[in-house]
């Protein structure tokens, strides 16, 4: 098994972060490039990976009073992941996403994810920035 977390500290307060992480309308826009969510019924949700061109049964849940955000496979438990968000005070957060790989096979390696982590957290941050400036302005 492996397992991989990497932490942001963003400029909004924790509602506004965990709102647009947990948007399931626009989780394309800052998740891995190559993963795509089709919303379908949730918690059950469909992601599809560009590199093996394979959609897979998957969950997501949402627990906005905890501010967390939990997904994983459905049929065949491959991998799971959370992401917390936390107010760590004066208007600022810090999101943490970690993932665990049960297979080596559907591990993709230590720089692919903490590459694909970083990119996210990069973009979620950019998707918080637009929703922040976008209200106040």
């Amino acid at each position: 098994m492996a397992e991989y977390e990497r932490s942001r500290t963003m400029p909004a307060q924790p509602e506004h972060v965990f709102d647009q992480a947990a948007n399931v309308h626009q989780l394309d826009d800052w998740l891995p490039e190559a993963l795509h969510v089709d919303a379908g019924d949730p918690p059950a949700v469909t992601v599809h990976e560009d590199r093996s061109g394979q959609d897979m049964p998957a969950l997501l849940r949402a627990e906005p009073e905890q501010m967390r955000l939990e997904w994983g496979t459905r049929e065949q438990g491959s991998y799971t992941g959370w992401l917390q968000v936390a107010g760590i005070g004066s208007g600022t957060s810090e999101v943490t996403v970690h993932l665990s790989f049960f297979e080596d096979a559907h591990d993709p390696g230590e720089q692919a994810v903490y590459d694909a982590l970083d990119g996210s957290l990069r973009r979620l941050e950019e998707q918080v920035r637009l929703r922040v400036d976008d209200a106040a302005g």
